[in-house]
């Protein structure tokens, strides 16, 4: 009997014993239902394929027990076939996600498919994000035990899903930390708050042939267990913050290396500063072959075991995500610094109401490696302090400021620098400026009416016949506006158009009805092709054209 079906048994069993011993009226359910569709159709102009079902569909269903310390989970899903940009093994439905679990006020216990972080990440996390389709979910046991106040330890072991499987390596960890505040009676009423954390990840994989770049006669002689040890710092002080954390990994030849045998290592720091009206934040981050995964011949983003942050600043804007950047876990080397300022009512920049105003910062550049051999070997050197090609650079103000009572305006300027390399293209540096404007006018309690409008002028450019395919190029204006009537309806309409040295007019209209609990929306239009990105984690989404629908509620 496998894993899978030993601890769904399990949860079974538990479930059963809980509602049996208990009574399920004396326990509490909830719930959640999503279902995303879509309809496309050829479009030659955006480069949308033609597809071949009338219809793709995502839908899942989370179903939540609890009673007392015990609570049991199953979530449903079914891709039939799924959305756009989803991998197409996705293809199927059944129940993807169970667990049982306990939790008292000293021990937690899981059994069954879990989500679990160590510090930031750089060693550990096991997380889910729908709108990407990744689930790294581990399915194993997760214990967590607090013996006393300010003391948490972690010990975890399991199995990677990889869309309706599970990844052969088998993932173990233990991290615990400690709040030196609650621990140490001398500290209970300082001014200084210290966490401390530790952690240790190791993964086994069974062994496998992979040739020599030196003698392809000869195979490599692979590690079966890797680890990766993090430890970690939080500081506050009255008005100052300091978190770090520095993670470090054995010898990890994979696909994704080039099956090298330098160790890995991240650093990431983050100074800030807040008062106020003002606040403060310095932040540096150095990568050098932290791709940790529980499968050594998997490429993409499935069955990653860690997740480096992203260190530039996520946006949410259309014009300000045309170039998103995404971690390069292979190596990299980068900071940001961002500062924010309210000037006060009644000043002469702070007028009637106050002004708010951000100034963000980042730069990102590869490492300045040399070369020093293939599969096989160390790879290459690196200092901490080279940098070598330059991946990404941003600067952007931000201005929001109160009109009136009704009317709130917020302003963006930003200068970037985005290098393609990092997305596997040919390298070159694109520079772009990007000006926005968002107003939100709220006519009286209930009608309210949003505006936006965005410019980009970008020196990259359109052109086929000389290898220049990127649609994202050229410059752009997009508008967007939405009517909310203070009903359960909204409706909004948007565009965004290349026009000049790019290709492509991408209009759409959508309608919402909400009440309650539940929402459902409907849109018609074009979806320019280009990268989805949360949190420096991005997946590619190909052009469409035709209707989109979706349909959430909860219990």
């Amino acid at each position: 009997m496998n894993i899978k079906r030993s601890l769904l048994s399990a949860v079974a069993l538990l479930v059963a014993g809980v509602a049996g011993a208990q009574g399920i009226m004396g326990g509490h359910v909830t719930g959640n239902v999503q279902l995303d569709g879509q309809m496309s159709r050829e479009d030659t102009v955006i480069g949308a394929s033609d597809v071949p079902e009338i219809m793709k569909l995502n839908a899942r269903a989370d179903i939540l027990y609890t009673n007392g310390d015990f609570s049991a989970g199953l979530r449903f899903e079914a891709y039939q076939t799924p959305l756009l940009g989803f991998n197409a093994q996705y293809t199927g439905q059944g129940l993807a996600h169970y667990f049982v679990a306990y939790k008292s006020k000293r021990i937690s216990v899981t059994a069954g498919n879990f989500y679990e972080q160590f510090g930031s990440g750089m060693i550990l996390r096991a997380y889910e994000d729908r709108y990407l389709g990744l689930d790294n979910a581990l399915l194993g046991v997760n214990i967590q035990l607090r013996p006393v106040d300010g003391l948490t330890i972690k010990a975890l072991a399991g199995k990677q899903r990889i869309y309706w499987g599970y990844g052969e390596g088998l993932v173990r960890g233990i991290d615990a930390e400690a709040d030196l505040n609650s621990l140490i009676r001398g500290m209970q009423e300082s001014k200084l708050h210290l966490t401390l954390g530790a952690g240790f990840v190791s993964k086994y994989e069974a062994d496998e042939s992979i040739p020599s770049a030196a003698d392809p006669e000869r195979r490599l002689n692979l590690p079966l267990n890797v680890g990766a040890a993090a430890v970690r710092l939080n500081l506050d002080y009255g008005h100052w913050t300091l978190q770090s954390e520095y993670a470090r990994k054995g010898q990890d030849p994979s696909i994704m290396n080039g099956y090298i045998y330098r160790p890995g290592e991240a650093l990431m720091v983050n100074l800030g500063y807040s008062r106020r009206g003002l606040s403060a934040s310095l932040q540096a981050k150095h990568v050098d072959n932290m791709s940790f995964k529980s499968s050594r011949s998997q490429t993409g983003e499935m069955l990653y075991i860690n997740y480096i942050p992203a260190i530039n600043r996520q946006y949410t804007y259309p014009s300000l995500t045309l170039y998103p950047y995404a971690t390069q876990v292979i190596g990299e080397n980068g900071v940001q610094g961002e500062v924010a300022y309210r000037f006060k009512k009644g000043t002469l920049l702070g007028g009637k109401y106050g002004t708010d105003v951000t100034l963000n910062a980042s730069t990102i550049y590869g490492l300045d490696t040399t070369q020093t051999g293939g599969a096989g070997t160390e790879g290459y050197t690196a200092t901490w302090t080279g940098l070598g090609q330059h991946f990404y650079t941003d600067a952007s103000l931000e201005v929001e400021k109160k009109l009136s009572k009704k009317l709130t305006l917020t302003a963006i300027y930003c200068y970037q620098e985005f290098n393609p390399v990092v997305e596997g293209h040919e390298p070159d540096l694109y520079h772009n400026h990007i000006v926005v404007g968002d107003l939100h006018w709220r006519v009286n309690k209930k009608h309210s009416l949003h505006f936006k409008a965005e410019w980009v002028g970008s020196d990259s450019f359109y052109d086929e016949a000389r290898g220049h395919t990127d649609r994202r190029a050229g410059d752009w204006v997009m508008g967007f506006v939405e009517w909310n009537p203070g009903t359960h309806w909204f409706v909004s309409l948007s565009d965004q158009y290349a026009y000049n040295d790019g290709i492509g007019n991408y209009p759409s209209v959508a309608v919402g009805y909400t009440h309650g609990t539940t929402r459902l929306q409907l849109g018609y239009g074009k979806q320019r092709e280009g990268l989805l990105c949360i949190g420096g984690v991005c997946r590619q989404v190909p052009a469409s054209n035709g209707l989109t629908f979706s349909l959430t509620t909860s219990f």
